[in-house]
């Protein structure tokens, strides 16, 4: 699981990072699935938690769970750097979302070839709601983008109108893959909808997490 190092909201003087939903409800699907679990983020140790996404009005049973978990948080307050990560030693690779993800992971050379990698090996990429960001550079063998001809989904333009952060993100998430010459699809705002495509998952929103999550454990024949 690839997490955000980045906590800056654009230029609000506001914080962002990961939406914590979208981290536990998945890690938990693997956890109890016996799935031996991996955290990283760019920088190593504690990523940021989006500070909107540990309000009261966020909290589901799985982020309930989480704050219950010592292990879990001990797990999390110290990720691997991502260059520390070798693609060949995990069977799938899962990026929860938050808008950290736009500002760092998007970019983020090592994610790109970690992307590359491990759909190259022939094994699985998941990614939920603004984690699709991370999809922006990587290419395929023939040099097209990843999402060329594939069917995918992310957070959506009147999902983050509704967000009140179109004007601040450094782009649309549902207009990049489009423009990457993926074939979008997406459910009425908020509600779960989770795309497979051979070897890519994508996941529309927060409430998409813990199906993609299923969906990334059937692909590798755990489902």
């Amino acid at each position: 699981m690839v997490l955000t190092s980045h906590d800056q909201l654009g230029q609000t003087g506001e914080k962002t990072g990961f939406w914590l939903e979208e981290f536990a409800a998945p890690y938990y699907v693997f956890k109890d699935a016996g799935v031996s679990i991996t955290l990283t983020s760019p920088h190593g140790g504690q990523p940021p938690i989006d500070p909107k996404s540990d309000e009261p009005g966020a909290q589901t049973e799985a982020t309930e769970r989480f704050k219950k978990d010592a292990d879990a948080q001990q797990q999390l307050a110290h990720t691997l750097r991502l260059d520390e990560i070798v693609s060949d030693a995990f069977d799938a690779v899962f990026y929860p979302g938050g808008h950290g993800p736009l500002w760092d992971l998007a970019e983020d050379k090592l994610s790109i070839e970690l992307i590359q990698s491990t759909l190259a090996a022939g094994k699985p990429v998941a990614a939920v709601c603004h984690a699709p960001a991370v999809l922006r550079h990587p290419k395929a063998a023939n040099g097209q983008s990843v999402v060329q001809g594939k069917s995918v989904t992310g957070f959506t333009n009147t999902e983050e109108a509704a967000a009140g952060l179109t004007e601040v993100v450094p782009f649309l998430v549902e207009d990049m893959l489009t423009q990457n010459g993926g074939n979008y699809s997406k459910a009425a705002d908020w509600q779960p909808h989770v795309v497979t495509d051979g070897l890519l998952i994508t996941g529309q929103n927060p409430a998409s997490s813990a199906p993609a999550a299923t969906a990334l454990l059937k692909a590798i024949g755990l489902g």
